[in-house]
């Protein structure tokens, strides 16, 4: 016994001060911070995050400057300690980390470099145990193994940066179970590697054999369905590993979805299982251990709310099968079966699935003009097309839903298309296609007068505030790819396809950008009598890529609907836009249902009407501070915890007359559906809405006074006007010389309506 606690003493005084040895102690703390920062940022990316009780301990250490005990906790976590003298010779040391891999599974581990060089090479790893290709001849060597990798991609550095002490990650594939060595090596270029093979380590591995675990998934009413899985280990990890996942599942996605029946592959080890099948649905989180004797994991789907019940038809009008980074190659993005397993695990009826610029010849031989062969009512993907990196999208990018052809006449690509978005429009609207611009607030921010600078904590409190109201009369940049010409756009009228004039915009898109920004323009043109509608969407997985349908349009639909049916549901505005948090059902004016014959109401004279819906919420019991009080320029730009009451549970139900709210209920948002009734004092031709803001929006119902038109604000009139100069002045440069000409012609047809609407208009 003796003799065992002399030699784990020894053990234990020779790993401390090992420890010790690789602890450099003239460092600066700023750019070590910030290095470390970008690390665990790419961590939590991977799905291997540090620990919260780590994390708490780096926070206090680096607010107190101690580089030491930085190093300290994060040395725990390195797999290797590489060394690079003034020379630039490289030698490795095994770090702290126990060397634990998973059978056919990515880990990721930190590499501390301590740089005495200041080079800002690259760092190579290299081992002759690595499989290099996989099912290559090469895999069947003897001793070849292992797959390795350095994560040297975003939020991290391709190559060092030059600190004195930095931290990488590496990342280790094991094909077999059971102990394997391996020998790894690290250099900074031809010629670095230490004499004597010092910059070599070998390290005895130990692979964990992953168990296939059959995964039973129910929905609320024992029905096999699909839901969404997030998979962790006692230590945080993710699985399946982040790193390197392949569709369907996402890297960018803590989450993968299952379907019932399926497989996963988890080693031995307790963890904890989160699930749930979209926002309707309760988030539940169950802790299983697993051993060789566990075949299968069951779980049931926990709902709070079922708008499909009463024929409410969820959508997303906007995602991608490609696009922004995530998943560009090597096939330009996924296809079909691998979108619809993410519309079917968030419980999404309709996804639109929309191809744009960088991929949209690779994409465009899934365009059909009907559903696409994976559809299975009642979930619906159809492909259509957002006119995005090519054509109008410097005037602002254009959601073409219900497209027959999805090539603008003149080639066969995406370059050739109108640079004026009205003459994309024009197009569309001739086939009969639905259309509004994507992701509307961007360009239409609230800037402090006479400089075109954003509001900010720095503006004056009276300018802020004003940007922090709706609706709100300062003018917009106009400068950016949101609902920017949709300022001239919306005063066109343009051929259907029997030649009937038609309205050259449907809709604006809700829910992806700052909700100021997206609904303020939409107030004011509703306030001088257009009637355009508002949709819900994501825009997966460019603005939002945590998953599809964030952003969602409800549309009433009958119990046998098709995808035409739900697109034609939201040109009428019979339809409510939401986060999926919260729902407002069954809105009627005066028994009118909201998108029945044209949502509008008449009266002889003023006089009183009657609102009445269906609603229902949801929040945690106790707040979330870091949504709730977020700017409104942080995401989610929507999203119910927003709306909250101070501390309570209750969140505001708000009845909106020509852009200000005029009657409001508080509501318990504990999931139950609730009737709420409004009588409302209409002195004038207006537009109604119901709000809870910012996480759900209806469409407007149109109360006529005396068949006069809606001319509810001649200051709105006269923000219309001035912002048409505005975007004309930004957005001139952008059309092409053979189309300046109509250009110029569609922009004063604008000005010259809202001038009529100007001398129409009596109150300010």
């Amino acid at each position: 016994m003796k003799t065992t606690s002399l030699l784990s003493t020894l053990l234990l005084c020779i790993a401390t001060m090992d420890a010790k040895a690789h602890l450099v102690a003239d460092i600066e703390i700023q750019p070590l911070a910030a290095q470390v920062q970008r690390v665990i940022e790419a961590l939590n990316y991977l799905g291997e995050p540090i620990p919260k009780e780590t994390g708490a301990m780096l926070d206090k250490a680096l607010k107190l400057g101690d580089v030491q005990e930085v190093q300290r906790l994060m040395d725990a976590r390195c797999l290797y300690v590489v060394s690079i003298n003034p020379e630039m010779r490289v030698k490795v040391a095994q770090g702290a980390v126990k060397p634990e891999l998973v059978q056919n599974g990515w880990r990721q581990f930190l590499v501390k470099v301590i740089n005495e060089s200041g080079t800002t090479a690259a760092l190579r790893v290299t081992s002759p145990n690595a499989l290099r290709l996989f099912n290559s001849p090469q895999a069947d060597v003897a001793g070849r193994w292992l797959d390795l990798q350095s994560y040297d991609a975003q939020p991290l550095r391709p190559t060092l940066s030059g600190l004195g002490v930095e931290y990488r990650i590496i990342q280790l594939y094991s094909r077999d179970a059971g102990k394997r060595e391996a020998k790894i090596a690290f250099n900074v270029g031809q010629g670095t590697q230490d004499i004597g093979f010092r910059n070599e380590a070998d390290v005895l591995f130990t692979a964990q054999p992953p168990l296939d675990v059959i995964f039973g998934v129910k929905d609320e009413n024992g029905r096999p369905t699909t839901a969404s899985f997030i998979i962790r280990d006692a230590q945080g990890r993710t699985y399946p590993s982040q790193a390197k996942r392949l569709a369907p599942d996402f890297a960018f996605h803590p989450q993968v979805y299952r379907e019932d029946g399926e497989k996963v592959k988890l080693p031995a080890g307790v963890y904890t299982v989160e699930f749930q099948r979209g926002p309707e649905s309760i988030i539940k989180k169950q802790t299983v251990t697993l051993d060789s004797a566990t075949k299968r994991l069951d779980f049931k789907v926990e709902r709070w709310v079922d708008p499909s019940k009463l024929g409410w038809i969820s959508g997303d009008h906007h995602i991608h099968a490609a696009g922004c980074a995530h998943y560009t190659n090597p096939t330009e993005g996924v296809h079909a079966p691998d979108m619809m397993r993410h519309i079917l695990g968030e419980d999404l009826k309709v996804g639109c699935n929309l191809t744009w610029g960088p991929c949209f010849d690779y994409q465009k031989q899934f365009f059909t003009g009907k559903d696409d062969k994976v559809s299975t009512f009642p979930y619906i993907l159809r492909y259509d097309i957002e006119v995005s990196g090519f054509g109008s999208h410097q005037s602002g990018h254009l959601c073409l839903l219900q497209l027959k052809d999805q090539m603008y006449p003149g080639g066969d690509s995406k370059n050739h298309w109108p640079t004026l978005g009205l003459n994309t429009l024009r197009w569309a609207k001739k086939q009969g296609a639905v259309v509004g611009p994507a992701h509307s607030g961007w360009g239409l921010q609230p800037v402090a007068p006479g400089n075109n600078a954003p509001v900010s904590s720095k503006t004056s409190g009276e300018v802020r505030a004003a940007s922090e109201t709706l609706p709100n009369y300062i003018i917009p940049p106009f400068n950016g790819i949101g609902a920017n010409e949709y300022i001239m756009n919306v005063t066109h009228t343009v051929p259907g396809p029997a030649g009937k004039l038609v309205p050259a915009v449907d809709f604006l898109s809700m829910v992806d950008t700052p909700h100021l920004w997206e609904l303020n323009i939409w107030y004011h043109t509703l306030n001088v009598g257009f009637r355009t509608r508002i949709s819900g969407e994501t825009d997966f997985p460019c603005i939002y890529g945590e998953k599809v349908g964030l952003g969602r349009s409800y549309v009433k639909l009958p119990a046998k609907w098709t995808y035409e049916d739900w697109c034609e549901g939201i040109r009428a505005g019979r339809n409510y836009v939401s986060d999926g948090k919260s729902h407002l059902m069954e809105v009627k004016l005066n028994n009118l249902a909201m998108g029945e014959s044209g949502s509008e109401v008449k009266l002889s004279e003023a006089g009183t009407v009657r609102f009445t819906a269906k609603v229902a919420a949801r929040l945690n019991e106790q707040p979330n501070p870091a949504i709730k009080n977020a700017p409104q320029s942080a995401k989610p730009y929507w999203d119910v915890e927003r709306a909250r009451i101070g501390e309570t549970r209750e969140v505001p139900v708000e009845v909106i007359v020509n852009g200000y709210p005029v009657a409001r209920k508080n509501i318990l948002a504990d999931g139950t559906t609730r009737d709420v009734t409004f009588d409302v004092k209409i002195d004038q031709s207006s537009w109604v809405a119901l709000r809870i803001l910012p996480s759900a929006h209806t469409n407007p119902i149109w109360v006529m006074v005396g068949d006069k038109p809606v001319r509810a604000s001649k200051r709105s009139a006269e923000w219309c006007l001035k912002s048409v100069d505005v975007c004309w002045s930004q957005k001139e440069r952008t059309y092409k010389a053979d189309e300046k000409e109509q250009a110029a012609k569609d922009y004063e047809h604008a000005r010259a309506v809202y001038r009529k609407i100007i001398s129409e208009s009596k109150l300010e």
